[in-house]
């Protein structure tokens, strides 16, 4: 994981998509998108039914990772408000050991509003930590510094005469972007006009490895 600074914090970006908050000893992730695979084989789509083990087995590597005290999942954490009841034995035991473990928050999202058993944690419609707002959707015009999931973004580029395909977070000068950390979640390309308008022509992608951070100016 890379250090950076945001809004006069130290953060930490994994290549998973998981950002750490050293002074808060806090993991900040966004959109799980747990029970996904579930719900759509309700509608008769059927899909491998191991997303949420595998999208909370690799919560609990970046947290034994990280050593966090807390875990903000900044919306969108199941597919539905019924997702919690649908989740395997397996996958339940592994949330509520990490649950009970931690100071964890669910900020709801839209496609998790109202979903009352939430097996462990407290919720929240946003909050503010340290001067920063914690909340699913950026906000157009908020002047605070703001983190946020809901976009999914991914970075494509052209490289080789190969289309590469990365995770990223967006940043700007007062918002910061987490990409989804869901296994089973697609993504919205970093340049589309939607995820712009709210940061601003002044934003860029920033693409985590092992050992260093890439950073890409998204007006270009």
């Amino acid at each position: 994981m890379v250090p950076f600074s945001f809004a006069g914090e130290t953060f930490v970006a994994g290549p998973e998509g998981a950002l750490y908050w050293p002074a808060q000893q806090a993991l900040l992730v966004a959109d799980l998108h747990l029970e996904k695979a579930s719900w759509f084989a309700r509608l008769g789509q059927f899909l491998p039914p191991y997303d949420s083990h595998a999208t909370l087995s690799a919560l609990l590597r970046e947290l034994e990772r990280s050593g966090a005290r807390r875990l903000y999942c900044l919306g969108d954490s199941f597919h539905d408000r019924f997702g919690c009841d649908r989740l395997p034995a397996a996958a339940r035991d592994l949330l509520v050991r990490m649950t009970s473990a931690l100071d964890w928050v669910w900020i709801v999202g839209n496609h998790d509003p109202g979903f009352s058993d939430h097996c462990g944690g407290r919720l929240a419609e946003e909050l503010e930590v340290a001067g920063v707002i914690l909340r699913h959707e950026a906000v157009r015009g908020e002047p605070r510094p703001e983190l946020s999931g809901h976009f999914h973004p991914k970075l494509r580029l052209q490289l080789q005469g190969r289309r590469v395909s990365r995770r990223c977070f967006v940043v700007s000068d007062t918002k910061l972007i987490l990409p989804a950390f869901g296994s089973l979640t697609g993504g919205l390309d970093a340049t589309h006009p939607e995820i712009l308008d709210h940061v601003g022509s002044d934003a860029a992608a920033l693409v985590p490895l092992s050992d260093r951070l890439l950073r890409f100016p998204l007006a270009a």
